[in-house]
């Protein structure tokens, strides 16, 4: 026999069904609550107890919720006793009562009925997500104002806080995944459907990574940047950036970026500091298909595969103190980070026969390990 748990549950989800026709203005109609009609318990006490506790909860106890058809039953232990062979809510008001939802449905509909009327195109939306119509029950006069807003500029160029909606500062942010759902069907021609970025998708203004770089180039850096050699501008400007480069070093270590103002022949270079995530930064930075890029990074695993991003966007790159002459003499017994990459290296036979060693032994050799008298020399010979 079907329990008043399993009764409130079955009831939970006729009530979300309740909410879509509503939406789709389809009449109520009658709730049958589908029930075990079989009875196999053999002591007559415990028929009784479970018979009161679904009759208690019933619309017949309680004057609303759920009534209850009984019909006169043969059972194989008990006899002929008055089973419950129908479960029904005869109302709205009686679900609505019974679940404790007459509030909220109450919000629901006058919700909908702004949404849909504001937007007729977000029907099929409210109708497959009646629950997160619920949810944002108490911001959705701000999530209409920004939508009404982007429907008439779909392409507004200015930061999420500069936008001229009048609600708080942080509001977008802070329902920005229902207004990407919205959004999407609202502005579909004009959205950016590549970029899963909130910014980049909806055309605003978003704060760019920057690259940090030096100037090994006395000469450049006194000619182009009045003698300034650290410099951090916006992706988008390093992009289109004009210097006449030969060179360009990409180091992981921030010890070693400083390293490189002290090498010789670094004539028309620059030094990237990489930070693990440069490469994939620059990665549309066309220019640097034009010169050489070199890479110099720790010699452990992590390098070798920074190497191989590194070659995936620029197949010149040639790697520099990442071999095993350098490896052997300055190694000293530290341990790395176990690798989780699971796709092919770009690597050369003698890059991958030492990235092979330092994965199966674990093993490590940091940049600024190398003592710098080494490194000089290392360049003054290339």
């Amino acid at each position: 026999m079907i329990s008043p748990d399993e009764i409130k549950t079955k009831a939970k989800i006729k009530y979300i069904s309740l909410l879509q026709s509503m939406i789709q203005e389809i009449p109520f109609s009658k709730i049958i609550i589908r029930g075990d009609k079989t009875y196999s318990k053999s002591s007559l006490v415990d028929f009784e107890k479970e018979i009161l506790a679904i009759s208690s909860s019933s619309k017949e106890k309680k004057g609303f919720g759920y009534t209850l058809e009984f019909q006169k039953v043969k059972t194989k232990h008990l006899g002929t006793q008055d089973i419950p062979i129908a479960i029904y809510f005869d109302s709205e008001k009686d679900l609505l009562k019974y679940l404790d939802k007459e509030k909220e449905f109450a919000f629901f509909k006058l919700d909908c009925e702004k949404i849909i009327s504001t937007f007729p195109e977000l029907k099929d939306w409210a109708f497959q997500n009646p629950s997160k119509i619920i949810q944002n029950q108490p911001v959705w006069e701000g999530i209409l104002k920004v939508c009404f807003y982007f429907k008439n500029n779909p392409k507004p160029n200015l930061y999420i806080r500069e936008l001229p909606v009048s609600v708080h500062t942080k509001f977008i942010e802070h329902n920005k995944s229902v207004l990407r759902e919205l959004l999407n069907l609202i502005i579909e021609p004009h959205i950016n459907s590549q970029e899963n970025d909130f910014e980049k998708r909806f055309n605003l203004k978003y704060s760019e990574p920057l690259v940090r770089f030096k100037v090994l180039d006395k000469n450049l850096s006194q000619t182009y940047f009045s003698g300034i050699d650290d410099i951090s501008i916006p992706v988008s400007q390093f992009d289109k950036l004009k210097l006449p480069l030969k060179k360009v070093l990409i180091v992981e270590n921030k010890t070693t970026l400083y390293t490189t103002l002290t090498l010789s022949k670094m004539e028309k270079t620059i030094a990237i500091f990489g930070q693990g995530n440069a490469v994939s930064n620059i990665q549309n930075t066309k220019w640097l298909n034009e010169i050489m890029v070199l890479y110099w990074g720790d010699i452990d695993v992590h390098g070798f595969e920074m190497l191989s991003m590194t070659r995936r966007h620029f197949a010149q790159t040639q790697s520099i103190l990442m071999d095993r002459a350098t490896f052997d003499k300055f190694f000293e017994n530290e341990e790395g980070k176990p690798s989780t990459n699971t796709t092919e290296l770009i690597l050369n036979e003698k890059e991958r026969e030492l990235y092979e060693l330092l994965k199966t032994n674990n093993w490590r050799l940091e940049q600024e390990k190398i003592p710098s008298v080494y490194v000089n020399e290392y360049f003054h010979t290339m």
